[in-house]
């Protein structure tokens, strides 16, 4: 008598959660990356930043780069726990995403076009991250049935 082993078949919600959080990982990645570079241009004190008299949240330049790069190293870590599904880099990668649109929100006047652009970008990784179902995670030990061992549906 053998034993056959049986593994649960990838459902569409399973692939559609597992692409998701994919997208939500390498986002997050892409967006601390960017917040890094950003950073350390406002630490470096760039030209490319705009000034802005008399705004209620002004904050040296150098002070937002400061910001701007912890909140980048922050979200590259999490990233990486986002790619092996971890559930705390799920609700870490919400709270640093939220954080991101403060930061962004708050240093508008300095960088307008690409502080809209990190937040819709934050915005999006916090829908991704927040729609997948938590009774549905996506497990990596779960493959696909090989060929021999899909149900044949001959007519």
């Amino acid at each position: 008598m053998t034993a056959t082993h049986t593994r649960p078949e990838s459902t569409a919600k399973q692939e559609w959660a597992s692409g998701l959080t994919a997208f939500a990982a390498v986002m997050l990645f892409l967006v601390g990356l960017l917040d890094i570079f950003r950073g350390i241009m406002a630490i470096a004190e760039d030209d490319i930043f705009l000034t802005t008299r008399n705004y209620v949240f002004e904050f040296d330049l150098t002070g937002w780069g400061w910001v701007h790069l912890a909140l980048g190293a922050i979200a590259v870590i999490v990233s990486l726990g986002l790619f092996g599904t971890a559930t705390w880099a799920r609700v870490a990668g919400v709270a640093v995403a939220g954080l991101v649109i403060i930061a962004n929100f708050l240093s508008l006047p300095y960088y307008p076009v690409w502080s809209v652009v990190m937040i819709t970008i934050s915005g999006f990784i916090i829908w991704a991250l927040c729609v997948v179902r938590r009774d549905s995670p996506f497990d990596r030990s779960e493959q696909r049935p090989t060929y021999e061992e899909r149900p044949s549906h001959r007519v």
